[in-house]
């Protein structure tokens, strides 16, 4: 029973070498090869360009995520909406009712972002 996982050993052993071996190179070549001098500017943390002017750790406004789930919800309705037309032929009358409810329950999720007022923006 051993032998048959000689094989995965071996595989094992050959990544963790192949790893180690690349992660020296990369460090070593890394700063050899560097063609500017590390300085403050270039370490220094920046988002789209700005220095930070708060702190990291602020609370995101409740919009925010509720835009992330009407991504999701979209998001999936696209995803299931084109295996469903691909094999709309196949599936017949009762797969156009499931996919019927389907809709309807990431309608009344749109709908519901949109009373909540995720879509508007100050």
């Amino acid at each position: 029973m051993p032998a048959n996982y000689l094989p995965v050993l071996i595989f094992l052993i050959v990544a963790a070498a192949l790893a180690a071996v690349m992660l020296v190179l990369g460090t070593g070549l890394g700063r050899h090869f560097a063609r500017f001098p590390e300085d403050r500017d270039k370490l220094s943390p920046y988002e789209c360009g700005f220095e930070a002017f708060e702190d990291t750790r602020m609370r995101f406004d409740v919009r925010y995520y509720l835009v992330a789930i009407l991504f999701i919800v979209f998001d999936l309705e696209i995803a299931f909406l084109f295996p469903w037309a691909v094999a709309l032929r196949k599936i017949g009358v009762s797969g156009l009712i499931a996919m019927a409810i389907f809709l309807a329950i990431l309608t009344v999720g749109f709908i519901y972002e949109w009373k909540k007022g995720a879509l508007e923006w100050d």
